[in-house]
């Protein structure tokens, strides 16, 4: 089962037809997508499922409906086992970014970790779930594929938020300020943590 989020609704892919409470069932193979966006956006609606045959190519099948993004992104632990997370658009998020011409995902995925956060020393430890949600940019929407990765570092310098990006805060969290974070965070994010 795979959600692709729509703000901080989940349309919800897969082959289980279930009663709608809540939610509306569309068949993938004949939805219309804006219609479903405009309806999580604008409606009471707590999730939309898209139903499909095939478990192994439902996810295949919902990225043909819009143009996609790939981007890369770190789950970053310093020595001390805190979390490097970044504050943009008043809310707490992982440092994470497109990929570059034909650079491979995980270049993205540390260079997108560097230019955010002026961290550096990164090693890559274990590729994590891969996140999808929908963004509207020039009034078409796109789906953002993010690829993230299990990250380490011995980074002890200063850091340094990425302010043309919108970043306005870049901080190393504990357990409980974790916690409190995603309170104000997004639900793929939450996914990760």
């Amino acid at each position: 089962m795979h959600h692709i989020f729509v703000n901080d609704k989940p349309i919800v892919l897969t082959t289980k037809v279930e009663q709608e409470i809540g939610f509306k069932n569309y068949l993938l193979s004949t939805v219309n997508i804006g219609k479903v966006i405009k309806e999580l956006n604008n409606t009471s609606l707590k999730s939309v499922h898209l139903i499909g045959k095939n478990e192994d190519k439902l996810i295949k099948k919902f990225l043909k409906l819009l143009p996609n993004v790939i981007a890369g992104g770190g789950k970053v632990f310093n020595q001390e086992g805190k979390v490097l997370f970044i504050y943009r658009n008043d809310k707490w998020d992982l440092p994470k970014g497109k990929t570059e011409g034909k650079e491979t995902i995980e270049t993205t995925a540390i260079r997108e970790v560097e230019e955010e956060t002026g961290v550096t020393g990164l090693k890559i430890k274990a590729p994590l779930e891969t996140t999808y949600h929908i963004f509207k940019r020039n009034g078409k929407h796109k789906i953002k594929v993010t690829h993230w990765f299990a990250m380490s570092t011995n980074f002890e310098g200063k850091l340094d938020p990425q302010e043309d990006e919108g970043i306005t805060k870049v901080a190393w969290l504990n357990e409980a300020e974790i916690e409190k974070a995603m309170k104000n965070s997004y639900s793929n994010i939450k996914i990760l943590i």
